[in-house]
């Protein structure tokens, strides 16, 4: 293994090419937990916070996914604090559609001009003159899919949005959003211990559609104390966790985990998951045990 690797361990991930011409590292980092509890107000440690995300970058990891809902707001302008002026090769990805009126509490709000609004806002407080990655974070089923994403669209064609995601859909709405926008990522629950939407991955992966896993390192009963989880982890040496983002780096090739956290040494924990290599059997029987 390469001295670069052990510097920059994202790069053993692999990369995607998001809508084709986005290279990023399979591995990348989710922002919501950088806010406060509830991902709602400021964090706790602000000095903390921003040294999560400028030791992402060193770790090699160049995929930041965010939201404007986070915080609100705080998320997105903690990147900018951190690393603003960006890398050439730093990838950040935001979402709008969902409305915050207190901490824990979503509310989906896919009106057009809400969705231009909050777009607007994202690019002032990510420093930005065009997101690289704007998805909807949920559908709004008071309003029709057409005009939501429909104005995501007429954005992307301004300039302001260079390639379009969705965000907790099924295969129908999936295959509903593509026929009004090209749609180049997908972002749903799926880890380990919950693969509800394994449909969903299967149908991104015949498309060449990157596939954003949340909440990607549950792992429920199968880390137990004996488990099949802890058991193959102590033979690599690793935590149940790092071995759950390996089964899911593993598991298909437009998988992009973003683990998040508001903790430099998790931070450095989680990115080597990147190094371990699964074998084939050890891939096989974490699937079947979950």
């Amino acid at each position: 293994m390469s001295t670069n690797l052990h510097a920059r361990p994202a790069e053993a991930s692999g990369t995607f090419a998001l809508g084709g011409d986005l290279p990023v590292h399979r591995l990348g980092y989710g922002a919501m937990q950088l806010t406060g509890p509830g991902v709602w107000g400021e964090p706790e440690d602000p000095d903390e916070a921003v040294q999560v995300l400028r030791r992402a970058v060193e770790l090699g990891i160049n995929f930041i996914d965010t939201a404007d809902s986070y915080g609100p707001f705080v998320s997105e302008q903690l990147i900018r604090k951190a690393l603003h002026p960006y890398a050439d090769d730093l990838v950040i990805a935001t979402k709008g559609g969902l409305t915050r009126s207190g901490p824990g509490d979503w509310r989906p709000v896919g009106r057009p001009e809400y969705l231009r609004q909050q777009t607007e806002l994202s690019l002032r407080h990510l420093g930005v003159e065009q997101i690289d990655l704007y998805q909807l974070h949920r559908i709004d089923e008071q309003v029709p899919l057409a005009d939501q994403l429909g104005e995501l669209v007429l954005l992307q064609q301004e300039g302001k949005i260079r390639h379009i995601g969705v965000s907790q859909v099924s295969v129908e709405q999936l295959k509903q959003a593509r026929e009004i926008a090209t749609i180049v990522s997908v972002q749903n629950l799926y880890n380990l211990a919950n693969r509800t939407d394994e449909d969903v991955l299967d149908y991104a992966e015949r498309e060449s559609i990157a596939f954003i896993p949340w909440f990607p390192i549950a792992t429920g009963e199968l880390a137990r104390p004996g488990g099949p989880l802890d058991a193959i982890a102590k033979e690599h040496g690793a935590s149940p966790a790092q071995l759950a983002l390996a089964w899911l780096l593993r598991r298909s090739p437009v998988m992009l985990p973003i683990p998040g956290t508001s903790s430099v040494a998790h931070l450095d924990e989680n990115t080597d998951a990147a190094r371990i290599t699964l074998t084939d059997k050890e891939f096989e029987a974490l699937s079947a045990a979950a």
